[in-house]
């Protein structure tokens, strides 16, 4: 595959990623209360804090637009992903092996540790570049 392509693999898949959390993000952010029901989890106390969260991953969302728009000059949000990423999928994997989390939120896990590694792999990519020098 070509550079060129390559790099045209890449912004498909950060914009994947962009509609992922943005979409998941304002679900969550605006119809927590039918997905908790549907789900069967108990609504919390003060959703203020589901909301903040559903937000973050809003914006995270937003930022994978940018990387899609200019991989290069945007490439420490692809690090901020790696890290929202990994740190996602790690408390939401031990909360559901601690039997303290709804499965949905492992399958939701899931999806970002492919993602982390799409990640990971467009930085190791990016990293011989000239482009990724400039911007680093």
């Amino acid at each position: 595959m070509k550079k060129g392509e390559k790099d045209n693999l890449f912004r498909i898949i950060f914009l994947i990623a962009a509609v992922y959390d943005f979409v998941l993000g304002i679900l969550f952010l605006v119809f927590y209360k039918s997905i908790y029901n549907f789900l069967g989890i108990t609504l919390p106390v003060y959703p203020m804090y589901m909301q903040m969260a559903a937000a973050f991953v809003i914006a995270m969302g937003v930022g994978y637009y940018f990387v899609y728009k200019n991989l290069y000059r945007n490439i420490d949000l692809v690090k901020l992903g790696v890290v929202y990423k990994a740190v996602y999928s790690g408390l939401a994997g031990y909360f559901y092996l601690s039997d303290l989390g709804h499965v949905i939120f492992f399958w939701f896990a899931i999806i970002d540790i492919i993602f982390l590694l799409l990640f990971v792999w467009f930085l190791v990519y990016a990293k011989s570049d000239a482009r990724y020098k400039k911007w680093r």
